[in-house]
This record gives structure tokens, C-alpha cells and sequence, in this order.
């Protein structure tokens, strides 16, 4: 019995886990925006997993809010970086770390498709693993002002909150653990990532 005690009180309170988790989440989801290395769209699941499994009736739609608002703000603040860096004569680093995650072949593609579909591409580059960059620094590159992006980005960023969320409501369903469903919305958005990275490796090679 005691060391069921013990065992109950080291897990923090949901009010605890909320007060902690919800900044935590903006912040990194907004880091991961600015810093493209930082798997937001695991963040997002897990932090679904969690609230999937709190008795708080607004846990998931906190979630959604959080991560969409943090993703948004991420994004609108990394173009308009990419916009002064493209209007300054010795350009910017943000504007640089841009250019060096959009391969040439993958900005070409995402130029192609923004001049024929417009802003349908900005809401589906949110939803392709490394699709955001290329599109973004497309936009860039056609001088599309910061109000045009934003309205085009918004949906987007609804739209992947929504879909890395309902991964994490998937696996936290299928395990009576937060942390079992936590691992499975993990492994689940990892493999998501690295397909298509794989499939054009697998393309390359059999061209060669």
C-alpha cells in the first residue's frame, strides 16, 4: 500500500501537467517553426496522447489551439526573416538555413506547383514530411507579401494540428498507458518523416 502511495504522488496532478505542458508545447512547437530540426509534428501527438487520457474536457482541443497557434506564429515569423534577408544585399542566416534544407530540385517542383495551384500547395506542403521549406522559400522567391503568406498558412497550420493530433488520439486509444501511446505516436510520425526521404533515395539509386 505504501508504495502505491508513493507511486500515485510522484505523478504530477493533471492541473500540474497542464500549467507545464501547454507552455512547454507552444514554446517548442514555435522553436521548431523558426528551427526546422525540432519534430514538431511528435510534439503534437504525444502532447495528444496525454490529453487523450485526462479527464479534462477541453484537454485535446487546448492541444489543437496550442499547437496551431504556435505553428502559425513560427511560420509567419521565419518568412518574414526570409523576407528581409531577400531584401538586404548581404541577405540573413534565417534566409540562408532556408535555402540549405530546400534542395534545387525539390525548390523547382515547389515553384511549378505554386505558380499553377497558389495557395492549395502552401496548405499541402504542412501535411508533406520537408514539404514546408521548399514552398515557403518558393514563396519567397515570387515575392509573395507577408499578408498573402499568412492567409494561405493559416488553414495549413489547422490542418496539420489536426492531423499529427488525430495520430496521437490513435495511439493513445489503442494502449491503457499514456506512455505506451506516447511510443506509438512517436515511432508512428518518425516513419511518416523518413518515407519520402527514402523513397527518393530509392528512385536516385535506381536511376544511377
Amino acid at each position: 500500500m505504501s508504495w502505491f502511495a508513493a507511486a500515485s504522488t510522484a505523478v504530477p496532478p493533471e492541473s500540474t501537467q497542464q500549467a507545464i505542458g501547454y507552455p512547454s508545447l507552444f514554446l517548442l512547437v514555435l522553436i521548431g517553426a523558426l528551427v526546422p530540426v525540432v519534430p514538431t509534428g511528435a510534439l503534437v501527438s504525444s502532447a495528444a496522447v496525454v490529453a487523450f487520457h485526462q479527464t479534462a474536457p477541453f484537454a485535446l482541443g487546448l492541444v489543437f489551439v496550442t499547437a496551431s497557434l504556435a505553428a502559425f506564429l513560427g511560420d509567419a515569423a521565419l518568412y518574414w526573416l526570409g523576407r528581409r534577408g531577400m531584401g538586404s544585399r548581404n541577405g540573413s542566416r534565417w534566409l540562408e538555413a532556408i535555402r540549405a534544407r530546400a534542395p534545387e530540385e525539390r525548390l523547382a517542383q515547389a515553384q511549378d506547383q505554386l505558380a499553377e495551384h497558389g495557395v492549395t500547395v502552401l496548405v499541402l506542403s504542412r501535411l508533406v514530411p520537408a514539404g514546408r521549406i521548399p514552398v515557403m522559400l518558393a514563396c519567397l522567391m515570387a515575392d509573395w507579401p507577408l499578408r498573402r503568406f499568412t492567409r494561405g498558412n493559416l488553414p495549413a497550420c489547422l490542418a496539420w494540428a489536426v492531423t499529427y493530433q488525430v495520430i496521437g488520439i490513435l495511439g493513445g486509444s489503442l494502449f491503457s498507458e499514456p506512455w505506451e501511446g506516447v511510443v506509438a505516436a512517436v515511432a508512428l510520425t518518425v516513419l511518416i518523416s523518413a518515407t519520402p526521404g527514402v523513397w527518393r533515395r530509392i528512385r536516385r539509386t535506381a536511376q544511377a
